[in-house]
């Protein structure tokens, strides 16, 4: 505000000596505004050409007046506007350099790389379904307005291919990486770099060619995903099935039902170790349904039996209210569970 309001003054005294000036020739040399105008121009201006007529002693005087000070308020409008610009690019990089500290703090995060269609889409399901912190790589200097403008507090502006722009997105410490490019190369590319980085990390890789998907999961991607197959098979899903497709629209999307599906991971010191699913009460006690259970071995099994037993390493899969999946997770031993 005080920037503004000092280059708002500047440009006020500005135009105020050369009203004067020009109105002051008019009046004392009887001179018509295009000359008048003129002469005061070149005389703050200081670049040297003769008058337009010849100058009474009174003009000479108000030339005098109008050089010293038009120099005066020149010098303050250029000394305002650099300081301005200055500041600006200062504030700038001291800003990116904050934002760069920040992230590099973050750990269980999100890493997407590329914010067009398909990665914004990416942001906005993972900011509605947890609040896990997300940071965004584009390449695009258009992108960090768009980035802000949806609440995304972490971006990085630079080329995801690079290793040290994962680096600085926190690849070290996150927890799973998207990268949707509409290049095939540089999905491979990044899954190798990001894969070589961390191998820990999960990396969700967009494939938009038939026959990619190979290439990307060889270079180390734990999940391929293709939007134009996606798509294509959701629409033939809701042609063949209309009202199984509604219904899972409608548990896990919409926003009234209030129901979400959720992984849920048996850490070590979980409550439920070698216990059976119906001894374990998650049903009674916390109305959930469990879906799935994902074994150690990769195997899994699909609507368990009441007998199966949870161990250690498996991932839960289940059905229910977010506030009662919190409960769980945190019995489950996700401590962090939010």
């Amino acid at each position: 505000m005080k920037k503004t309001r000092n280059m708002t003054f500047a440009i006020v005294m500005l135009a105020l000596v050369v009203s004067l000036g020009t109105a002051g020739y008019m009046i004392l040399e009887k001179w018509s505004f295009l000359d008048s105008l003129y002469m005061t121009v070149i005389t703050i201006s200081t670049v040297g050409f003769s008058e337009v007529n010849p100058v009474s002693n009174q003009g000479r005087i108000l030339t005098m007046s109008v050089l010293i000070s038009g120099l005066g308020v020149l010098a303050y409008v250029v000394g305002t506007l650099t300081r301005t610009l200055v500041e600006g690019q200062l504030l700038e990089v001291m800003g990116r350099k904050k934002l760069e500290r920040q992230i590099q703090k973050l750990k269980n995060h999100y890493i997407i790389c590329g914010y067009g269609r398909v990665g914004q889409m990416i942001c906005d399901e993972i900011k509605k379904s947890k609040p896990t912190p997300l940071v965004v790589i584009d390449i695009d200097s258009s992108m960090t307005t768009r980035v802000e403008e949806h609440g995304y507090l972490y971006y990085i502006l630079g080329d995801a291919t690079e290793e040290e722009c994962l680096l600085k997105a926190g690849i070290l410490t996150a927890k799973g990486l998207a990268t949707a490019l509409d290049s095939e190369a540089d999905n491979v590319y990044i899954t190798l770099t990001a894969k070589g980085l961390n191998p820990k990390l999960f990396v969700l890789a967009r494939a938009g060619k038939i026959g990619s998907e190979k290439k990307l999961l060889r270079a180390g991607a734990d999940r391929v995903v293709s939007p134009h197959q996606l798509g294509g098979f959701r629409m033939a899903q809701a042609l063949l099935r209309p009202n199984v497709t509604e219904f899972i629209d409608f548990a896990t999307h919409s926003p009234d039902a209030g129901l979400n599906m959720e992984e849920i991971p048996v850490r070590p010191n979980s409550q439920f170790s070698d216990i059976t699913l119906v001894d374990s009460g998650i049903r009674q006690q916390f109305d959930l349904i469990i879906v799935a259970i994902k074994k150690t071995t990769g195997e899994m099994l699909f609507n368990p039996a009441s007998h199966t037993r949870i161990q250690i390493g498996d991932t839960l899969i289940a059905l229910g209210q977010r506030s009662n999946l919190i409960k769980l997770e945190r019995l489950l031993g996700n401590v962090n569970a939010q």
